[in-house]
């Protein structure tokens, strides 16, 4: 009895799900980056403003804690030498903006003298951290059974 011969299968390359791998690894590499590029500075609790934007264009980041220390893009800098730290910044490219990340809890004084410095330095463009409101915890809303007791 001669039994048939059975043909061999040709192999075949599915394309569709190598396609679906690439699109989520592509997808992937995406968010990964984003999510690399959004520490600008040091973290503080910035203050908070209605008309500010979550990612302001950053060049040069002076971050200024609540005890007092400036850094400079995430260096220890002494306040004595920040002028000429920036001054060497700015020489590189002079149309930079200074983002100026400031505690909420630091004095007035403290950060007006970073931005004299600043100023001294050569920096034409400088823009204050804040965060939005739209982040701030809400604060809780009286009722009229509140204000009776």
């Amino acid at each position: 009895m001669r039994l048939p011969r059975q043909g061999y299968k040709r192999a075949r390359i599915e394309i569709i799900p190598m396609i679906d791998v690439v699109f989520f690894l592509l997808v992937f590499f995406m968010v990964a980056s984003l999510a690399m590029t959004r520490q600008t500075g040091l973290p503080v609790n910035l203050p908070k403003a209605s008309a500010a934007s979550r990612d302001p264009v950053a060049k040069i980041t002076v971050t200024v804690q609540r005890d007092g220390a400036v850094f400079v893009d995430k260096q220890p800098v002494a306040p004595v030498d920040l002028e000429a730290v920036l001054r060497a910044e700015l020489r590189g490219n002079p149309k930079a903006v200074l983002v100026i990340n400031a505690d909420e809890s630091v004095r007035h004084g403290a950060v007006i003298a970073v931005m004299d410095q600043a100023k001294k330095a050569g920096a034409s463009r400088m823009v204050i951290a804040t965060k939005p409101v739209s982040d701030a915890p809400k604060p809780r809303r009286r009722s009229v059974e509140d204000g009776r007791r």
